[in-house]
């Protein structure tokens, strides 16, 4: 059976890891006293900052201390859906003001267009939330690759260490496992979608990266789509 998509991971393999964690989450933390003070009668601000407290089992906590919790699990790389959020409102700033760039690797770029001229899906599945992912795509140094892909997919569809993630992503694009390519640096990653029964590659770009049994490629230069 032919692929007809192909869902990639975003840190580490369409993007590079480090861009991340040393530009925009450093930004999200520098700012998020501001930008709560700011904006926190804004509903879905307003219930980002609930969720948080509730997650921390301090319903009834301070800004402040809400800022000091969101901070720390900045710095924990939490993977809770109210953080994700507000850091992909807060990056959505940041790229309107011109602060940065999304970085994205030039291999992905110049394979792309081969990969949606062939009529093969593309979507992307990270920790991060859906629009940060369009926004990263969309303010790209090679301008807006979004028109490019068919979907993103956050922690709303699951955990991406469980397969019923990938089960749910193949029920929401309305194709087989089998039909499906998933792309990422991360083994356990790739193992929840073997489970799942999708293809799976593993994108290895640091010589000393772990590995296991996935097939694997340094660089979408590499990528076979057939």
């Amino acid at each position: 059976m032919s692929i007809r998509a192909i869902i990639v991971d975003t840190a580490g393999t369409t993007t590079d890891l480090d861009f991340i964690q040393d530009v925009l989450f450093p930004y999200s933390k520098k700012v998020m006293a501001e930008f709560l003070t700011a904006n926190k009668d804004n509903v879905l601000v307003d219930y980002c900052i609930s969720d948080v407290n509730d997650i921390a089992l301090e319903p009834d906590a301070s800004l402040e201390r809400t800022i000091e919790i969101l901070g720390n699990w900045i710095d924990e790389d939490r993977k809770v859906t109210p953080l994700k959020t507000l850091q992909g409102l807060i990056w959505k700033q940041g790229y309107d003001q011109g602060e940065f760039k999304g970085h994205i690797y030039p291999d992905f770029i110049e394979k792309l267009p081969a990969i949606t001229d062939s009529n093969v899906r593309v979507y992307s599945f990270s920790s991060g939330s859906v629009d940060a992912q369009k926004l990263l795509f969309t303010h790209s140094d090679a301008g807006d690759l979004t028109p490019r892909f068919n979907g993103h997919f956050d922690t709303r569809t699951g955990n991406k260490l469980d397969k019923q993630a990938y089960s749910n992503i193949c029920n929401t694009i309305s194709l087989s496992p089998k039909q499906i390519l998933f792309i990422s640096d991360v083994i356990e990653e790739l193992k929840a979608a073997e489970q799942a029964g999708l293809n799976t590659c593993q994108m290895v770009r640091d010589t000393n990266q772990r590995t296991a049994h996935f097939d694997t490629i340094s660089s979408f230069d590499e990528l076979k789509l057939s």
